[in-house]
């Protein structure tokens, strides 16, 4: 029995470190191509800034009523 063990513990840490750093690698680079694919086919659209202050201001009323309204429902029960 001339096999060291801590040797062979290592060997074997490396290798599966080695093998999920290479998985991971793969998949960043997998994911960073689909998305660029994604983002040609599909692009965003973006909203427009000639009626987005009068929404926004509408939008942020709404929110504040129904924080206000859910407030005031969870205080009564």
């Amino acid at each position: 029995m001339d096999t060291n063990l801590v040797v062979e513990g290592i060997k074997f840490m490396g290798l599966g470190m080695g093998a999920v750093f290479l998985f991971l690698s793969v998949m960043i680079f997998l994911m960073s191509i689909m998305s660029k694919i994604i983002h040609k086919f599909f692009p965003e659209v973006q909203p427009s800034t000639s009626s987005s202050s009068s929404g926004t201001q509408d939008n942020q009323k709404k929110i504040v009523a129904a924080i206000t309204a859910a407030i005031k429902f969870h205080r009564e029960s």
